[in-house]
Parts: structure tokens; sequence; C-alpha cells
């Protein structure tokens, strides 16, 4: 039945016939599925956690799940999806905020903003997690805002500014990796201002060559990857705990924990950087339809993740301060090789760079696989260049997705500073992402049965809310960039608005039948 509604989108139906299509595949699927009793009852989020340590659990049924979306295969499992959203959580992120952050906090109580941002993410976990294993296709936010606020009314217009703000924040996110990476890369040898602009570009170049493959293998050369993040953070904590000297970590300067309305405002503005460097977190959801067993998977992938990044955050960067005096650390443009260049020498400190790079090379060949599938999500529903919605006969992947983001992510490269694009990224995500889709999963509990929510959030709604509050505080902390975020919004708005004037969509027309919620 799916393949032959798939093969009847494919023969230039009408968009809206493939979606009343695809709506009545997934409708057959869920049936399905309930008739054989996968979802008979829903699973707390303890049950789900509980068995994180062993994914063969329930394996028998993993690869019986169609996408339900396009033609993706679900190839990746749990210790690929841990490994894919841990590489683009580090990146080159941490290597260059922690300077900032110990600089915007005046010290070592800089760790409570790594721990501030260690538990926000915790906390919009909860609403990545519930989502993503009830809705585990390609696209990840542009689906959940789909089904959150109604296809027909809101929702549309709701995913439409995803897709419209993505276009913009994901090569400018992607670029400041790469741009990241040709910076550090002048510690081995000096490129000047041209030579990085090369640098970056070719790393871009590099990362599409490696991505234009199956899921599968993308899925190896992860765990690849992965080894070499992992290992190398170990043996920067390993360094540090070697050599610690407890004097430079509980050495404070004069009302350093003084807890007045100035130092919440601080801690807000360093957050803003260790925030940026947890993100990532989520990026098996937008890999939903390529991972098996979604609704136990993505919910573990995302707590190991976070859990596992927090952990090592916190013991590098306090390394890094039982090492090298703070004073020193907040204007070190190369913090690490200065760290392991104290330690071992200089011959040490070019490995060690060589490894940042190595770092951030995996993380931009993370965010770069999982942005691919948000265009071409919403190709699928129409809600984009149809273009965008084919995948590679061969391959199987959006190739076309990947290749457009590629290309904007090397101009963006050439184009831009990396400090212009940090606030600019969360600004403009944190309003219709992040805040959006904790409302969202409010409105999903209100509208849809328990067993369409495998995972259900601990101790609801306070994590949500929670991280709504959360997102607001560091949406006010990101200064003139709010303007910026704003203004694509209210330019997003307005093309959606122009666009379904031509077309006579919601809301100059009444949404059709079965996508009026």
């Amino acid at each position: 039945m799916y393949e032959m509604i798939r093969t009847r989108c494919t023969a230039n139906h009408p968009v809206a016939t493939c979606q009343a299509l695809r709506r009545m595949s997934v409708s057959c699927s869920r049936s399905v599925a309930k008739r054989k009793g996968s979802h008979s009852r829903p699973r707390s989020a303890f049950a789900i956690l509980g068995g994180a340590m062993n994914p063969a659990e329930g394996s028998s049924q993993s690869t019986a799940l169609p996408s339900e979306r396009g033609d993706l295969e679900r190839a990746l499992g749990l210790k690929e999806a841990v490994a894919l959203n841990m590489i683009e959580m580090v990146g080159i992120g941490p290597f260059v905020v922690i300077p900032l952050v110990i600089k915007a906090m005046g010290g070592p109580q800089c760790l409570l903003a790594w721990a501030a941002g260690a538990v926000l993410a915790l906390l919009d976990g909860f609403v990545w997690s519930e989502l993503g294993a009830a809705m585990p296709l390609a696209g990840g936010s542009y689906v959940f805002l789909r089904e959150a606020y109604g296809p027909g009314r809101m929702g549309r217009l709701m995913s439409f500014l995803f897709v419209w703000q993505t276009l913009i924040q994901a090569p400018l996110s992607l670029a400041s990796g790469a741009i990241g990476f040709s910076q550090y890369a002048s510690y081995l040898y000096p490129l000047g201002k041209y030579g990085q602009k090369a640098v970056s570009g070719a790393l871009v170049i590099l990362l599409v060559i490696l991505l234009y493959r199956r899921i599968a293998s993308i899925g190896k050369i992860s765990l690849f990857l992965w080894v070499g993040v992992v290992g190398t953070i170990l043996w920067l904590i390993w360094g540090g705990a070697t050599h610690f000297q407890p004097r430079l970590v509980f050495t404070y300067a004069p009302g350093s924990w003084d807890f007045s309305w100035l130092f919440f405002a601080t801690l807000g503005s360093a957050t803003v950087n260790t925030i940026y460097t947890y993100w990532g977190y989520y990026n098996i959801c937008h890999l939903g339809g390529e991972i098996r067993d979604p609704a136990r998977n993505i919910p573990r992938g995302i707590f190991i993740s976070i859990i596992g990044i927090a952990v090592l955050y916190l013991a590098m960067q306090t390394s890094i301060l039982g090492v090298l005096p703070w004073q020193q650390a907040q204007d070190s443009p190369f913090i690490v090789s200065a760290f392991v260049e104290k330690l071992y020498g200089s011959g040490a400190a070019r490995f060690a760079t060589a490894m940042v790079l190595w770092i951030a090379f995996a993380s931009v060949f993370s965010s770069l696989l999982g942005y691919s599938r948000v265009p071409y999500s919403a190709a699928l529903d129409g809600n984009f260049f149809r273009v965008f919605a084919r995948v590679h006969p061969q391959k199987k992947f959006p190739h076309i997705s990947l290749l457009f983001l590629g290309t904007l992510t090397f101009l963006f490269a050439l184009l831009f500073k990396l400090r212009t694009v940090i606030a600019a990224v969360l600004a403009m995500r944190l309003i219709i992402q992040f805040i959006g889709q904790a409302v969202g999963v409010m409105l999903l509990r209100r509208r849809w049965p328990p067993e369409r929510l495998p995972f259900k959030m601990w101790l609801y709604p306070l994590p949500a809310l929670l991280t709504i509050a959360g997102w607001i505080w560091l949406f006010l902390r990101t200064g003139k960039a709010i303007w910026w975020g704003l203004f694509v919004i209210l330019l997003g708005l307005a093309v959606f608005l122009v666009q379904a004037r031509l077309r006579k969509e919601w809301p100059f027309a009444a949404p059709p039948a079965e996508d009026a919620q």
C-alpha cells in the first residue's frame, strides 16, 4: 500500500492530491501498528530511558518501520544517533567561546554558565524527545511545528517560518564552523585573510563530497569522527587532572559572588555562548526518518548526548582553569593550544590543534547532514520548491537539498566573520523553533490521544514551561541581534502572506476539511 501511494505521488499528481495520499499512508501505517500492538499503550520516560544500554531490545521491529515520507531508509541505530549528536554539539564552539565565557563572568565562576547551559539543554531535551518519538520523520522541527499548530492553519505558517529562517541561519551556523576551523588552523600556519577564506571554502566542498552517499555509510563515518572527538576531550581532561592546581580554580576576584541583578545579567550573557556549544542534541530529530526504533532511540540519543557532553565540558573547563590562570585564559584565541603547550610543549600543542580541527570538521559534517533534511521535508508537503523533494535513485538521500545548503554555506563562509553570526543564529532560532516547539508540545498534549505520544516528559508541563522561560531570558540577552531575528521573522511572514494570497490558501481561503484543526 505504501509503495503504491508513493508511486502515485511521484507521477505528476497535484500537490494537494499527494498530501492527501501521504496522510492516508500514515493513517494506514498507524492502523496496522495498532492492530499489531506496537502502540497498544504508551511507555513512560523511565521505561524508555531505563533500557538505554540495551538497544537490541525490540530490534525485531526496528527495521519494519517505514520512513512514511519520501523514500529514505532507516539505517541509523542508537550508537550512530549518539555519535551524530555529540560530534555536532562539540565542534569548534567550546574552544572558541571558553575565553569569552571566562571574560564575561570574570573568573572561575564561569563554570556556572556551563552548568546553566546544560540544565537548559536537558529541559529542552524533554520537548524534543516527546516530539521526536511521536513524529520520527525527516525534517524534525518542520514536522513538529506543522502538526502542533495544525497543518491547515497556523501549523502551515509556523513550519514555513522555520524553513524560511533555516535557509538563512543554517548556512550561517554551518559557515561559523567552517570559519572557526580556518581561524584555528592559523595556529599551525599563518594563513592571512584570504588564506582563511580559501580553507573555509575548501572545507565545505570536502564535506559535501563526504555526505554525498548512503546514510549507512555516513553512520560509519560519524562513529569514526566521534572516536576522535571524545578521545581528544578525554586527553585534555587527563592532562589538566594530572597537572591540576586547585588554587587557580578557587581564586576569585572581589565581588565575584555578589548575587545582584548584574551578576544574573552577566550569567545570561555568558550562557548565550555556552548554550551555543550544547546545541546539536536534537540533530537526530531532523534525521527521524532514518532512525531505527525511533520511539526509543531518539529520546535515548538526546539524553545520553546532553549528559555526556555536559560532563565533558565541565571537566574540560575545570582542567583548563586548573592549569592556565583565568586572567591569561580569557584573552587566549587558541586556548587549547596554549593549554597543551604549557603541559607538554609546542609539538604536543600542534597535535592538539590538529585534533581541534578534527572536532570542528566533525561538527559541521553532522550539522550539514541534519539541516539538509529540512528543505526536503518541506518540499514533500508542497511548502517549498518541489525539486528539493528529490531523492538520489541509488543512494537514497535528498541530494538536491544537500547541494543547495552546501552552496549557501560555501558562499557565507567566504562573506562573513565568526562573531557576527553566533548571536544572529541564536536570535533567529529561539522564537520560532525552540519557544514555538515548547508551546507546541503542550498543544499536542491537548489534541492527541495518549497512544500517539510514546515518550512523555517527566513532571509535565514543568520542563516545557521552564524551557520557554529560559529561551525568553536568553533571547533578551542577545543584544542587537534581537532586531535581526525579528526582522527575519517579519520578512518571512510577509513572504508567506503574499504566497498564500497568490495561491488562494489559508488565511485567504478556508483550509481543506482534512487539514482544518
